[in-house]
C-alpha cells in the first residue's frame, strides 16, 4: 500500500532562480537535478527541507505543457516550523515575501503565508 508522498510540484519561470531561493533563502537542500524528457531539454529538479521525506519539484510550465502565469498561486502546501515568529523574522531578513505577518488562526495555531519569487504561496505554521 501507499507509504508516503514522494513529491509535489510548483511551477517556476526559471529553475536556477527558484533553486537559489529554496537553497539560499529557505535553507533547503537540492535532492535531484537531471535531464528530463525525451530530448533531455527539460530538467528534473527537486528540493526539500533537510531530513524531509517529501520533495518539491521545481518544474517549468513547458515541462507540464501548461501556460506560464505571473499570478500569485496558492500551492496548497503546508509547511511546519518550531518557532513561527523566529522563522518569520529570519526569512524576512533574507528577503522572503509574506502575505502578512504571522497571526493566530481560528483553530489556535499561529501561521503565515510565504511567497516564492514566482508567486507560489505556502502555508507556514507551528
Amino acid at each position: 500500500m501507499i507509504t508516503r508522498i514522494h513529491s509535489t510540484t510548483v511551477l517556476v519561470s526559471d529553475q536556477d532562480k527558484a533553486l537559489a531561493f529554496y537553497i539560499d533563502k529557505l535553507d533547503w537542500e537540492k535532492r535531484a537535478d537531471s535531464p528530463f524528457g525525451e530530448d533531455g531539454a527539460g530538467r528534473w529538479l527537486t528540493v526539500a527541507p533537510e531530513g524531509a521525506a517529501t520533495e518539491l519539484v521545481l518544474g517549468t510550465a513547458a515541462m507540464y505543457e501548461q501556460t506560464p502565469t505571473s499570478a500569485i498561486v496558492s500551492s496548497g502546501i503546508s509547511l511546519t516550523v518550531e518557532d513561527l515568529d523566529a522563522t518569520y523574522a529570519t526569512l524576512t531578513e533574507r528577503g522572503v515575501a509574506f502575505e502578512k505577518p504571522p497571526e493566530t488562526m481560528p483553530w489556535g495555531t499561529r501561521a503565515a503565508w510565504l511567497r516564492d519569487p514566482d508567486g507560489n504561496t505556502f502555508f507556514l505554521s507551528e
